[in-house]
């Protein structure tokens, strides 16, 4: 049997040799301009679900393209407290004496973080930092 087979054929198994694997890389390959640019855009247009998919998009790429890193913390720090007051409210439409108030603060705030986050998001895919005119800054 040999260990390099003919192109198209997969190599018999042989019980008495142990299985070997190889490992994925440990570190990921940086982010091409493009790539750095699209996660980046991606991170800010996320902002009309909320501050997870800015998380989500600063956690893996943050090492990777160094505007990502920077656009994705800054969309996270605008759409986490609005968040933070969308789930609150959305909780409190479920109390029937102040349900239609609380319905109204929820839909303000959807609006409020999908105009801003498309808003980001267009001048990013630019290429072109944005920071946004209300920020926390609570992540740094």
């Amino acid at each position: 049997m040999s260990d390099n087979p003919v192109r198209g054929q997969q190599p018999e198994h042989d019980p008495s040799r142990p299985t070997q694997y190889q490992s994925a890389a440990s570190s990921a390959l940086p982010l091409t301009p493009s790539e750095d640019r699209q996660w980046a855009t991606m991170a800010h247009f996320g902002g009309i679900l909320g501050c997870l998919p800015s998380l989500v998009i600063y956690l893996i790429f943050k090492d990777r393209g160094p505007f990502t890193a920077q656009e994705s913390k800054e969309a996270l720090n605008f759409t986490l407290p609005p968040t933070i007051v969308a789930v609150i409210a959305n909780l409190l439409i479920l109390i029937p004496a102040v349900s239609g108030f609380f319905a109204v603060v929820a839909a303000a705030v959807w609006v409020f973080l999908t105009v801003f986050s498309v808003k980001a998001g267009i001048e990013v895919n630019r290429g072109r930092p944005y920071q946004y005119p209300l920020n926390l800054r609570l992540i740094r």
